[in-house]
């Protein structure tokens, strides 16, 4: 084996084994299938990746294909979401599809099968259906209706067809083998009744193909040459393969499934079911809450294409499934935004520090870097006066020698400014400290050059000036489930694991230079980690998203 072919994935690996035996880099042509059923996630993620991924390796054309089937459950904005994250992601289609495209002619393919006694109209209960279909050990029963004649076949999904029977009393079905060691097999069910309006096609047909009749048939339309899906769908791809036996034409593209590990992210649930409950109860608000895992959600939160993009590249294609540490997609967003955000200060839990030996009145404009990852970042002012905010925990009255930052009789440097010291401190009636009050040495501002300015202190702390602060609404997000699988426990529920502290708003003050700042742009604040102008922004009131704090808080409670 080459070393190009060992730092193959078992997909690309599949790809080139058929470029070898029979197939020409101009029939390669893959898909990705959303069900326009709720927002993508970051499971969605490694499929657009693969799929988009292949098609920029070999060139090939990639399409964008909606698996519309389902009007009870799909909606036009589910559609626009998916387009918005798919292209937020770097890609670009070739062509939009659409399974609704097709239903004529799925349906007329129906009816050919009908003609050749490959299918026909059943009109049981779901419950009697679901009793002859047996058990994995047991092969099913025919239904009693499997030897209907054609021309009784034809005429009630003609009926079904058009709207004349109420939903759940008739349904077509392939027949195929009852007793099939593969229950997928046992005459499955190819067309149900729905008296409701699509969002493309609206009131046109009161019958929708199933997804297994749907979903390899498309494949062929569209001449897919490889159809990836997660592994849940192995046990489809006989069924498939029946599906597209009864209308492939060999001098067409016979497209192939083959599967490939469903990711799951610890610390939150990937059923869009699920995440669809977190959004009707209340728990999250919508779809693009910043604590959800959509593509959306991460977005809104402050991470980058680049980020996730990383992110599944580095867990890579896998045949089994296997539970992934949200730490690991938290790394590949720090790693990102340590290179390409601007350093910033903001202060989350102020408290008041007053210089009593500077100049009252006074604001002095000092130099600060915008980024020591990037040189061509370049500097921006930032006002200094008599009267600051620092963090609460960055003062205490006393400690060890271990504690680094201000306390009393002890110095610590402002970050581009001076050198203080605290004196004293004030206290209200509960013996909370309220205010520090320090001294300054003129001469040690930062990058002056002067002897005292040069001088080594343990301490470094960020601040803002409060005369300048900017007001800022701060979100402060967490994970949003305490358990790190919670939707796997059979004796408990996954809501039960909710994490109450998954959000937590409190009131911010930031430099000046921050008042602009648009929906999107990211920034790291010094010392506690990095956030984004959230969109409920408006001109009187900042609003900021915690992406990720600088380290990993939960590896230190672990």
């Amino acid at each position: 084996m080459s070393e190009t072919s060992k730092s193959l994935n078992f997909i690309e690996q599949i790809v080139e084994e058929d470029l070898v035996n029979g197939y020409t880099k101009d029939e390669l042509r893959f898909r990705f299938p959303p069900e326009p059923n709720g927002y993508l996630h970051i499971g969605h993620a490694s499929s657009i990746c693969l799929n988009f991924g292949l098609g920029l390796r070999y060139d090939a054309p990639v399409n964008l294909r909606f698996d519309d089937t389902n009007p009870a459950k799909e909606e036009q904005e589910f559609v626009d979401a998916i387009k918005k994250d798919v292209e937020w992601l770097g890609f670009k289609w070739d062509t939009e599809r659409y399974a609704s495209d097709y239903f004529q002619q799925l349906y007329d393919w129906a009816i050919e099968l009908i003609k050749k006694g490959k299918a026909y109209v059943d009109n049981q209960s779901s419950e009697d259906m679901a009793i002859q279909k047996g058990t994995p050990t047991e092969p099913g029963t025919d239904s009693p209706n499997r030897n209907r004649s054609i021309e009784e076949n034809l005429e009630l999904f003609e009926k079904m067809k058009n709207g004349d029977f109420k939903e759940g009393t008739h349904v077509l079905r392939a027949k195929i083998d009852m007793a099939s060691s593969n229950m997928l097999m046992r005459d499955p069910i190819m067309y149900r009744i729905l008296h409701k309006a699509h969002h493309r096609t609206n009131t046109d047909w009161c019958i929708y193909p199933m997804y297994d009749w749907t979903h390899g048939e498309s494949d062929y339309i569209e001449q897919v040459s490889h159809s990836f899906c997660t592994l849940e769908f192995a046990m489809h791809r006989e069924l498939y393969n029946w599906f597209l036996d009864q209308v492939y034409d060999p001098k067409k593209v016979r497209p192939k499934q083959r599967e490939f590990a469903r990711r799951n992210l610890s610390h939150t649930v990937v059923s869009k079911r699920k995440l669809a409950q977190l959004v009707e109860q209340g728990v999250v608000n919508g779809w693009d809450d910043p604590r959800m895992p959509t593509i959306s959600g991460l977005r809104r939160r402050g991470y980058t294409p680049d980020s996730i993009r990383n992110f599944v590249d580095t867990i890579g294609i896998a045949k089994r499934d296997n539970l992934i540490d949200v730490s690991l997609l938290e790394f590949n967003i720090r790693e990102d935004l340590n290179k390409t955000t601007h350093r910033v200060m903001g202060v989350l839990n102020p408290l008041k520090l007053v210089i009593t030996n500077y100049p009252e009145g006074e604001t002095e404009w000092l130099e600060a870097e915008n980024s020591p990852e990037d040189e061509n970042a370049g500097t921006r002012q930032v006002p200094f006066s008599r009267e600051l905010y620092i963090e609460q925990e960055d003062f205490r009255e006393a400690a060890n020698k271990k504690f680094f930052r201000l306390k009393l009789g002890h110095e610590v440097r402002l970050k581009n400014g001076y050198i203080i010291k605290a004196e004293s401190c004030t206290k209200d009636t509960d013996g909370n400290i309220t205010e520090v009050q320090c001294t300054y040495d003129p001469k040690s501002k930062s990058g002056s050059g002067t002897e005292e300015s040069l001088r080594k202190v343990k301490g470094t702390l960020h601040w803002v000036s409060i005369e300048h602060a900017v007001k800022t609404e701060i979100r402060l997000y967490d994970r949003l489930f305490t358990d790190e699988s919670p939707d796997t426990h059979k004796d408990k529920d996954f809501m039960d694991f909710i994490n109450p502290d998954s959000l937590t708003v409190i009131t911010g003050y930031v430099e000046p230079a921050l008042k602009d700042a648009k929906p999107g742009d990211r920034f790291q604040f010094q010392r506690i980690g990095y956030f984004c102008v959230d969109p409920d922004t408006t001109a009187d009131n900042l609003v900021f998203n915690r992406t990720v704090g600088l380290r990993d808080s939960w590896a230190k409670i672990k």
